[in-house]
């Protein structure tokens, strides 16, 4: 992102209500929901948003940038139409998840941190999607699929494509 990182006029007024609901006092409570209004409104969050974020909410560029970097809806780069996180913690690793990546990964034809060229499928690695009972697990893009094997993978590919 080269060019100057500012919000649109729609997203300024979603920002003006956000700082209303949460107070401009309690600036911090909302990073999350202006990171989200950010990741919306650009696509993902680069170091330039993070600065313009902290800037707006008057807040030190390092606390915008440990949220980006902790939670796993936020992007740090363009991705695809449909982003697909692969739990890789202890218990989705012993219930398969490696076996769902290496599939994943010769059915799209991409390494994990790719995106397909056509832009519909970007595939990313995740520490924990916090639901270890049901592994191995998938996020795409919003939606949580668990208990996944090769033939669920397909399925879910299918629909998508």
């Amino acid at each position: 992102m080269s060019e100057k990182v500012e919000f649109s006029e729609e997203a300024k007024k979603k920002l003006e209500g956000l700082l209303a609901l949460y107070g401009r006092v309690r600036r911090e409570q909302t990073v999350l929901p202006v990171l989200n209004l950010a990741q919306e409104e650009f696509g993902f969050i680069s170091q330039e948003v993070e600065e313009y974020v902290a800037r707006l909410l008057e807040l030190p560029v390092v606390k915008i940038h440990n949220a980006v970097t902790f939670y796993t809806m936020y992007h740090k780069k363009e991705v695809g139409k449909y982003h697909l996180q692969v739990c890789r913690n202890l218990p989705c690793a012993l219930c398969g998840c490696t076996e769902i990546i290496m599939h994943l990964c010769k059915r799209l034809g991409i390494k994990v941190g790719e995106t397909t060229p056509d832009k519909k499928f970007t595939l990313t690695t995740v520490e924990c999607l916090g639901a270890c009972d049901t592994g191995p697990n998938i996020r795409i893009n919003d939606v949580y699929h668990r208990k996944l094997t090769k033939e669920g993978v397909d399925e879910i590919l299918d629909e998508l494509e």
